[in-house]
């Protein structure tokens, strides 16, 4: 239950911001995304959460989903922003630029297709 309403209360910190974001800024009209947060030194994000994302974008294509990955250590602010506290976070975003759901720690590429796959239909 904790959990629970600790990922609600990201994804509403994430969408105030979402809109006007500069992650945002080069968001494909009608492409699902995935904004992902890591940092150099994340072992599950290089070893777990990478090679996932990107199976999963090879197996979508470019046209079915966007993946934008964010250095935390580069860019606090864009953690901030979006209310990341550890790595590896990863947004699902809608085709309008709206957080739906947000995975604090290591996710399976079937989760994240289901969800990409939910919001697209």
């Amino acid at each position: 239950v904790g959990y629970r309403l600790f990922t609600r209360q990201q994804i509403r910190h994430a969408s105030k911001h979402a809109p006007s974001d500069p992650l945002l800024s080069h968001r494909k009209d009608g492409v699902p995304m995935i904004v992902y947060f890591t940092t150099p030194t994340c072992a599950p994000c290089k070893f777990q959460q990478t090679p996932t994302l990107n199976k999963l974008q090879t197996e979508l294509g470019n046209h079915k989903l966007q993946v934008i990955r964010v250095d935390a250590t580069e860019d606090p602010e864009a953690a901030d922003r979006w209310g990341v506290f550890s790595v590896p976070t990863t947004f699902v975003v809608d085709h309008q630029g709206t957080p739906r759901h947000v995975h604090n720690g290591v996710v399976s590429a079937e989760l994240l297709k289901s969800q990409i796959e939910a919001i697209s239909a």
